[in-house]
C-alpha cells in the first residue's frame, strides 16, 4: 500500500500560479489536484481576488468550502456565496497616506475594491492600457471614496512596480499593509491582512496546521502564505524576491508547475479518480 504524503492541504494562488496565462485551468491541473483528493488532501484557494470577483471561476474549478481571498482579507464559504470574516480599510487614513505617496512618487493612478459581496472594482482611466472586463471606469476621483472599501490599488506613472512598492511600505508603516499582487497592482489593505494570516486563519477554522500544508505562488503577496506553509513552492515565471524565499521552484504556470509538483507529491494510485470537487463544502 502506498504512504500517504505528508501535506493534507495544497494552498494555490491563481494568477500566475494555477491559472494558465488565459486564466483557464489546465486538464493535468485538475487532474493532479483530483489525485491530491483522492490521497485525502484538501485544495485551498488562496488569491487576492476578492470573493465576488472570483466566483465564476471557483464554480468552473467546481471548487466548494472555503476559500482565503482579498489577499487574505475575507473568508469565503464558496458553496454558501457568504463572508464568513472580512476586513475593510479606514478610507481617511489610507487617502491621507497615498497622497503622501503621490507626493514623493508623482501623479498616479487608483483601483479601488469596494466592500462585501457585491464589491466592484472601480478604476480610474489609465489605471490599465484598457477597461477589462469586471471593471468600472470612474471619472471623478471623488467618486472612488464614496463607498467602504476593503483595499486600494496604485500604479505610479513615473515610479516602476518596486520602487513604488517600497516607497508605500515605507509610508504607509504600520498604518496600511502593503503589497505587490501583480504589474501595476500595488495594493493597500488593512493592517495584518496577507495571505498568510489568512491561511493561518483558515487552518484555525479547519483545523491544519502549517506543517500539513504545501503552498504555490508567483508573486511577492505570496511570499507570507510560503513562508507560513510546511513547504514554499515558488512558479517558474515567479517575481526574484519569490523565487528567493521558497523551498523549492516549479515550472512556469503556462507548464503546469502546481500539477508537475502535486504529481511528485502524490503518485499515482491504482484506481481511477475522476477530476471533481476539490473538497467538500463548509459546513
Amino acid at each position: 500500500m502506498t504512504a500517504p504524503p505528508r501535506f493534507t492541504v495544497v494552498a494555490t494562488d491563481l494568477d500566475g500560479t494555477l491559472l494558465r496565462d488565459d486564466l483557464t485551468v489546465s486538464v493535468r491541473a485538475r487532474t493532479a489536484l483530483a489525485r491530491a483528493q483522492a490521497y485525502g488532501a484538501r485544495h485551498l484557494v488562496v488569491t487576492g481576488r476578492p470573493a465576488g470577483g472570483c466566483r465564476s471561476l471557483l464554480a468552473s474549478l467546481d471548487y466548494g468550502g472555503l476559500a482565503v481571498c482579498g489577499q487574505g482579507a475575507q473568508l469565503y464559504d464558496a458553496t454558501a456565496h457568504r463572508l464568513l470574516s472580512t476586513a475593510r480599510l479606514d478610507r481617511p487614513t489610507v487617502r491621507a497616506l497615498v497622497d503622501r505617496i503621490a507626493e514623493a512618487a508623482g501623479p498616479l493612478e487608483f483601483g479601488m475594491v469596494t466592500a462585501g459581496l457585491t464589491g466592484e472594482f472601480l478604476v480610474t482611466s489609465a489605471f490599465g492600457e484598457r477597461v477589462r472586463h469586471g471593471w468600472r471606469l470612474v471619472r471623478d476621483p471623488e467618486e472612488l471614496w464614496a463607498q467602504p472599501v476593503e483595499k486600494v490599488l496604485i500604479r505610479g506613472r513615473r515610479m516602476d512596480d518596486d520602487r513604488l512598492a517600497a516607497l508605500a511600505m515605507r509610508i504607509c508603516a504600520g498604518r496600511v499593509a502593503v503589497t505587490h499582487s501583480g504589474e501595476g497592482m500595488i495594493e493597500l489593505l488593512p493592517v495584518g491582512v496577507s495571505k498568510g494570516n489568512g491561511l493561518a486563519a483558515a487552518a484555525r477554522l479547519l483545523g491544519f496546521s502549517a506543517a500539513d500544508t504545501v503552498a504555490f505562488g508567483d508573486m511577492p503577496n505570496d511570499i507570507p502564505m510560503l513562508d507560513w506553509a510546511g513547504h514554499g513552492v515558488a512558479m517558474g515565471n515567479a517575481h526574484p524576491d519569490v523565487l528567493h524565499r521558497a523551498d523549492e521552484i516549479a515550472p512556469t504556470n503556462e507548464e503546469d508547475g502546481v500539477a508537475a509538483v502535486l504529481e511528485r507529491l502524490f503518485p499515482p494510485v491504482h484506481h481511477h479518480t475522476e477530476p471533481g470537487r476539490t473538497h467538500a463544502p463548509l459546513r
